[in-house]
This record gives structure tokens, C-alpha cells and sequence, in this order.
């Protein structure tokens, strides 16, 4: 059987490589351009990215190839990355990037090699029924970043280190003599990395600058551009406690004014929702039976801990009632529903229920 694995030179994919390797299949090592710039150290990632990819398919002994989806990035996620800060929300590229592009753009291309399954590092699992599964590592499991898969397209996939520990991972890749044993994990978004993210998102998109004011209308400070604050964030407001010394929080956003609605203290009602809305739905398999509460758990942000919840689908949209109140839930942002160690799917927050 050919199995194509798609490599980014990091470590988990190169032990995907490894794994698969020994266990005697017809292994493919496929590097996925999909960024042309260079970070904020004028270094370009990509090719240090895809030499690190050569040393490792070189020492497996597996053939490589690289791909360039520049373009397909560009037009079917950084392109809706944008469009998502202009309406004020703060969106998740990596479950844009893992549908249109690993696999989708990835997976049509390996078949176009004749492969008969595509592979990739993700710490995840599944089952020949399609399932998509939480990986074995409670604190890297990645499964909140593929919700937007099909069965279809998980019955095409494997993933060698979804039943592992990072820690396991990397002690594989150290016995093995990988180059790539003590490499760090990558951060930031995905395929652009770590960023100054002010300064990456102003080449995009111009920032207006404007005022922060509280619920009743005080000015407060000024911010710098709506697009580049989130629900709940502290940092970087540039404005200390005032009064009683309390720090402030971003609540909303009144993009009509152009005004930050900032709040002072972390426990501030504001801060928090009953519930929310989403759009954007997708399944994994079968989707909720419409119009019937069903009590599931979700998460809201990757790591968090799952959070009990009922869900109604009415056919178009998910409808979350949360049984705690949840603190900065974030349009644009994910809600992923789980059954136990399934995932079932989930949907873009759109609106929250307060």
C-alpha cells in the first residue's frame, strides 16, 4: 500500500515517516509549499522547513517531493482569514487549512501519485468507520483543529502518532538519530509561523485607529485597530487599573463607532455568556437529528477542557446552551462538539447568547 506523508520538518511527521517506514509500506514523503515570505527574522522558513525534510527522507530511505500550494492557501484560507478581522472577528485558519489544503489540495495530489492513504503528524485517531478520534495525548491532541473532516476523507488518512505522547515522539525520534529529535514545535498560523502579528496583519488590512471606551460610553484609552484585539484580552491594551486599580478586559466590539468596549475586572458579568450561535456547521458523519436537544460537551479554544452543554442543530445552524457560563467565547472562533472520544463536528461561533 502507498502511503504519502505530508511532511513539514517538524518532528511528528518525520516519526509519521519513520512508522510507517517500518511497517512495510510503499512510504512518500511530500513537502507542502504554501508561504513565500519570509518571517520577521528576513529568514525564510519554507527552506530551512523543506532541507530538514530531505536529511530525514534520506535517512529513512523514502523518496520526497515538494508541492506548492501557494496559491490554493492564498484563495481558499488566508483570503477568509482577512475577511473574518474585517468584521471584527477573530477567526482560526488551522481548521481552514487542515479542510482546503492538507487534506483536500494534499490529499487530491497524492492520489494524482497513486497513493492509497495520505498520512500526516496530527496527534489524532480514527477507526475504518471514519470517526475522527482524541488523540492519545490529552495535552496535545489536535482533534478541536480537524472537525471540519468528512468520514470520507479520514478513511483516506492515517496517523502513526496519534495513539503517543510527545514525549514518545520525540524519545523516537533521539534513538533513531532524526535531525529533527530536538526541533521545537511550530507556533503562530499556520504555514506563516510566529509572527509580530500587528505589523504582519497591517500589510493586509488598514488599521483604524479609535476609541476604547467602557459600556457607558467613557473614553478610556485609544486603540489601534479593532482587528487586532480579541474577546477577553488583557494584554496590550495600554491602559492600567483605574479607581480600584483593576485591570481592563475587551467585551465587544461596535465596529459601526469604531470602539473597543473594554471593562475593568476579570469577573465582570460581561465577560461572560450563557450561550452562542454557529454557522459555517460540518459533521464528521451523521448529523445531529435536527430540532432535539442532545446534552453533549464542547470546546470552545483549543486545550480547553471540555465543557458540558446542549446542542440543538435546526438544520443550519448549532444553537449552544452552556450549563456553566463560559468566559470569552470568540466569534470566529470554533465550537467543536465531542461524544466522549469522538468528535461529531461543530461549527464558526456567529453569535453569542448572552
Amino acid at each position: 500500500m502507498r502511503v504519502v506523508v505530508g511532511m513539514s520538518g517538524g518532528v511528528d511527521s518525520s516519526v509519521a515517516a519513520l512508522l510507517l517506514k517500518r511497517q512495510g509500506y510503499d512510504v512518500v514523503g511530500v513537502f507542502m509549499k504554501n508561504w513565500d515570505e519570509k518571517d520577521d527574522a528576513d529568514v525564510c522558513t519554507a527552506e530551512s522547513d523543506w532541507r530538514d525534510v530531505q536529511q530525514v527522507c534520506d535517512l529513512i530511505g523514502i523518496p520526497y517531493y515538494a508541492v506548492n500550494f501557494t496559491q490554493e492557501y492564498m484563495d481558499r484560507v488566508f483570503s477568509l482569514f482577512l475577511k473574518e478581522y474585517q468584521a471584527g472577528r477573530t477567526p482560526n485558519p488551522d481548521v481552514l487549512c487542515n479542510r482546503e489544503i492538507k487534506f483536500k489540495a494534499f490529499l487530491e495530489y497524492a492520489l494524482s501519485l497513486e497513493a492509497d492513504r495520505i498520512a500526516t503528524g496530527h496527534f489524532v485517531r480514527t477507526n475504518e468507520a471514519g470517526d475522527l478520534l482524541r488523540g492519545a495525548d490529552p495535552n496535545k491532541d489536535q482533534s478541536y483543529f480537524l472537525y471540519m473532516l468528512h468520514a470520507e476523507q479520514l478513511q483516506k488518512s492515517i496517523f502513526p502518532v496519534g495513539g503517543m505522547t510527545k514525549t514518545e515522539v520525540r524519545a523516537l525520534a533521539e534513538r533513531e538519530g532524526l535531525p529533527v529529535s530536538g526541533k521545537k514545535d511550530s507556533t503562530g498560523i499556520c504555514f506563516i509561523g510566529e509572527r509580530n502579528f500587528r505589523k504582519f496583519l497591517s500589510q493586509y488590512l488598514p488599521a483604524q485607529p479609535g476609541d476604547m471606551v467602557t459600556p457607558d460610553g467613557e473614553v478610556v484609552g485609544k486603540h489601534m485597530g479593532l482587528m487586532y484585539y480579541t474577546l477577553g484580552q488583557r494584554r496590550g491594551l495600554g491602559i492600567g487599573g483605574r479607581g480600584d486599580g483593576r485591570r481592563f478586559f475587551v467585551v465587544d466590539k461596535d465596529l459601526k463607532q469604531n470602539r473597543l468596549i473594554v471593562v475593568q475586572g476579570e469577573d465582570d458579568e460581561r465577560l461572560y455568556t450563557g450561550g452562542c450561535i454557529c454557522r459555517d456547521v460540518t459533521f464528521v458523519r451523521e448529523a445531529l437529528p435536527k430540532d432535539v436537544p442532545v446534552s453533549l460537551t464542547a470546546k470552545f479554544r483549543y486545550r480547553q477542557m471540555d465543557q458540558a452543554c446542549e446542542v440543538v442543530y435546526d438544520g443550519d445552524t448549532l444553537r449552544f446552551s452552556f450549563r456553566d457560563r463560559q468566559r470569552a467565547v470568540t466569534p470566529g472562533q470554533s465550537a467543536v462538539i465531542y461524544d466522549g472520544e469522538r468528535v461529531l463536528g461543530g461549527g464558526i461561533i456567529d453569535e453569542l447568547i448572552r
